[in-house]
């Protein structure tokens, strides 16, 4: 399993940026007829993270997820950080070439070394 971080360009300073969790989603609800006084937290999963970034980065998140899915799976880990999990590294050489040829330098991956490599 290959793990590597997604980088788009930011619409404002044009650097490199990945989307990340800095606080989970708090979902609660509104009852018609009665107070509800509950909520619950929940992070993102990949796709619903890359898809907020939409008028951020240069590129449409949306578009990109379509790429990426072809080859890999975008994931959060630790309810905190974006990540694409691809099976072979013929598969992210693949997802390289095809981010390049759809959005240029716009976006790109960078290959997540494991810990203590």
């Amino acid at each position: 399993m290959i793990r590597a971080k997604l980088w788009f360009r930011c619409a404002a300073m044009h650097d490199p940026v990945t989307p990340m969790v800095a606080q989970p989603a708090l979902v609660g609800w509104e009852a018609k007829k009665r107070r509800v006084d509950l909520t619950i937290e929940r992070a993102f999963n990949g796709e619903e993270l890359v898809k907020r970034m939409k008028g951020w980065v240069t590129t449409d998140p949306y578009e990109v997820i379509e790429v990426v899915k072809k080859y890999g799976k975008l994931k959060v880990l630790d309810d905190r950080e974006l990540v694409i999990e691809i099976e072979k590294e013929e598969a992210f050489n693949g997802l390289q070439d095809a981010l390049l040829d759809a959005f240029g330098p716009e976006v790109d991956i960078e290959m997540v070394k494991k810990a203590g490599k």
